[in-house]
């Protein structure tokens, strides 16, 4: 019997034209250099902690332009430049230490030819020789021969991370990500058949899913279906306001903010499945703190699950934003 889903409410349906105009100004950037990288550790699929580079790529805005997304801020106004990123990637691990796995991430798509110039992927590749594994960013349909053709040329595997944000049969068409599930499932299933590995996206609290335990249920349902589909591990993405557009939607009532507790509720439920590997976006997430004496032990909990993929015992606080 199928499932019956309660329609969700809507306040406000903004359109490509709304999501533009609300933008703030866009970050000064640089062609010539990457807007940000840093070096972190992941646990592969035995639980051996990689060293990793992440190279945050300056590059050519995603075409697909999410609601949700903020990405857009650090990204060009026109196509990236040839030989662009190759003076990024050189000016980063010049300044980075040795590192078992690198990330490149461009705000956007690595197989857009707009984003990362196809005329640039011989000495692109060149750079990578040393690396075990190159992880990049791709909408799932963007994803073709030309995936297969760059990873044929790498000396180690290829991993490519795609956006699946919500299952929720109401809000992900609304996410303006262009996007069916049974689209991020045929996309898995392709980089799969050609011994590509897969990781997935996953929001908390997208907009237009408002209470609070279904956003706990719909994103754990979003993390089964992407198991489900073939993905090797899920990051769970705290959605955050501040694109314009998500601002609005917030003071209309159709976004509301996730909480830590939610986040880690998400985690520990979604770490028991023992299916694959699970993390949490930590990045700038104060603004889910409901308590200044418990937040940074609770921000370090969640760092260490993602380090170890094991269950921490949660930490005790008296505040009411606490559930332990």
């Amino acid at each position: 019997m199928k499932q019956y889903i309660a329609p969700i409410s809507i306040h406000f349906m903004p359109d490509m034209h709304e999501i533009e105009k609300l933008r703030p100004a866009r970050n000064l950037v640089n062609p010539d250099i990457p807007y940000h990288f840093l070096h972190e550790q992941e646990p592969d699929h035995d639980g051996n902690l990689q060293r990793i580079n992440t190279i945050f790529l300056t590059s050519k805005e995603c075409s697909f332009k999410c609601l949700m997304c903020d990405l857009w801020k650090n990204t060009l106004n026109s196509a990236t430049p040839h030989g662009a990123i190759l003076k990024q990637i050189d000016y980063a691990l010049e300044r980075l230490p040795e590192a078992d796995v690198i990330k490149l991430y461009n705000n956007g798509n690595f197989f857009d030819n707009k984003a990362i110039p196809p005329s640039d992927y011989p000495e692109i590749v060149k750079r990578l020789q040393s690396f075990k594994r190159v992880i990049v960013e791709n909408h799932p349909k963007l994803c073709g021969d030309n995936c297969v053709e760059f990873k044929d040329r790498l000396n180690g595997t290829l991993e490519i991370a795609m956006g699946l944000e919500s299952i929720h049969p109401d809000v992900l068409p609304m996410l303006n990500k262009q996007l069916t599930p049974e689209d991020f499932k045929e996309a898995a299933s392709f980089l799969r058949s050609n011994k590509i590995a897969v990781r997935a996206f996953i929001l908390l609290n997208p907009p237009f899913l408002t209470d609070k335990l279904k956003n706990i249920e719909w994103t754990f349902k979003a993390v089964q279906f992407a198991f489900e589909s073939g993905v090797g591990c899920c990051s769970i993405i705290p959605t955050r306001s501040g694109n314009g557009i998500m601002d609005v939607l917030k003071e209309k009532g159709d976004y509301v903010p996730p909480t830590l507790d939610a986040l880690e509720e998400v985690f520990e439920r979604a770490l028991a499945l023992r299916q694959g590997g699970v993390f949490v976006d930590t990045w700038d997430i104060g603004f889910l703190s409901g308590c200044s004496l418990c937040f940074e032990s609770r921000k370090h909990r969640l760092e260490q699950m993602n380090l170890t993929q094991k269950f921490q015992q949660p930490i005790a606080c008296n505040c009411q934003s606490s559930h332990a």
